[in-house]
């Protein structure tokens, strides 16, 4: 009967014994062990995921209490919001990678964005969004106000009218997320359209950029947020891809203990889905170990590292996950099958 009410973590359990098979098993194993001890977890979203619509898993995730805090990136945001608002606009191009220049002018000429094989449609997206923001800055500058990047857009998409839905409300993990107030960093959100758009007014001497606080703010705030966060069994770490999403919400640990010099717990998982090359000084490509040295993880810290395509690893970590929220007897019995296996296995 487990099997039948948990059929995706029944098939990782069968099927996934080697190479990032096991390293996708292992590290949902560990995420079930943590959250089911009453854990945390913090996820870092780089890339653009939000476009590859990772909402589907993300956003009924975040109902279900299995993602507490989020690190995402400018694009990542604004990206949610499009899905709900803008979603009948957009248009996909499995063949992109036989595009000439050519196509890709007609693609820009359509007025387009593409974003690998699907693409955001200008005027249904930015400029139709753009009408509700601006005018939130500029009484935000009049008033003297001052939010995070994030909490402009928390605002916005719970006031959307849902006659003005065009995706699917349970897939907007931005929608989820302002729902249940999740803790947020937008690290380097300048470098987004609406950074960019921000940017502009700025300029123009329309908006003033203080009534947008800092990454610096950011970081002080995420000091509070972490050790509420970390309290009981404390909080892991979930990354996706790597770049400023997932370096800057990791350092708070480091910081609390060198720069505040107050006591701080370690993260207490760390798990990285991504496809780049270890290399020289590459943050995204760095293994887990040498975040030992810079004090972020310990020696004892369950780490993983899979070395996959996230648009396919995600969804079903996720998927699985929810399936184990659902029925967390069931789901520790399979695991404890598995992991009986593979003792037994290991013992030879």
């Amino acid at each position: 009967m487990p099997a039948a009410q948990l059929p995706i973590l029944d098939f990782v359990a069968k099927n996934y014994k080697n190479f990032n098979a096991r390293a996708t098993r292992d590290s949902l194993f560990a995420y079930w062990d943590h959250i089911a001890a009453g854990g945390k977890m913090y996820w870092a979203v780089a890339g653009a995921m939000s476009s590859a619509q990772l909402g589907i898993t993300l956003a009924p995730a975040i109902r279900a209490g299995l993602v507490h805090g989020l690190s995402v990136t400018g694009a990542n945001l604004e990206e949610s919001l499009f899905r709900l608002v803008a979603h009948h606009g957009y248009k996909d191009f499995p063949d992109y990678r036989y595009f000439t220049k050519a196509d890709d002018t007609k693609i820009l000429d359509q007025r387009m964005r593409r974003v690998t094989d699907t693409s955001i449609p200008e005027d249904e997206a930015f400029r139709a969004v753009e009408k509700i923001l601006v005018p939130m800055w500029k009484k935000a500058t009049k008033n003297g106000e001052r939010r995070f990047w994030h909490e402009y857009f928390y605002e916005l998409i719970l006031s959307i009218p849902k006659k003005h839905y065009q995706g699917n409300p349970e897939e907007c993990w931005l929608l989820a997320a302002a729902k249940a107030k999740l803790p947020m960093v937008v690290p380097g959100h300048e470098d987004s359209t609406f950074g960019n758009i921000f940017a502009s007014h700025v300029k123009f001497d329309e908006c003033s950029a203080s009534i947008v606080k800092s990454g610096i703010e950011y970081m002080a705030n995420l000091y509070d947020d972490y050790k509420v966060l970390s309290k009981g069994k404390g909080v892991g770490f979930f990354q996706i891809g790597g770049g400023i999403s997932g370096d800057f919400p990791i350092c708070v640990v480091p910081s609390i203990k060198y720069d505040l010099q107050q006591p701080v717990k370690p993260w207490a998982y760390f798990c990285q889905i991504s496809d780049s090359t270890t290399s020289y000084g590459s943050y995204s490509g760095a293994t887990p170990n040498e975040k030992i040295t810079w004090d972020k993880l310990t020696e004892k810290t369950p780490m993983f590292v899979i070395e996959s395509d996230a648009t396919i690893v995600a969804p079903l970590i996720l998927s699985a996950l929810l399936e184990c929220s659902q029925h967390p007897k069931a789901a520790s019995a399979i695991i404890k099958a598995s992991r009986a296996v593979t003792k037994k296995s290991l013992a030879r």
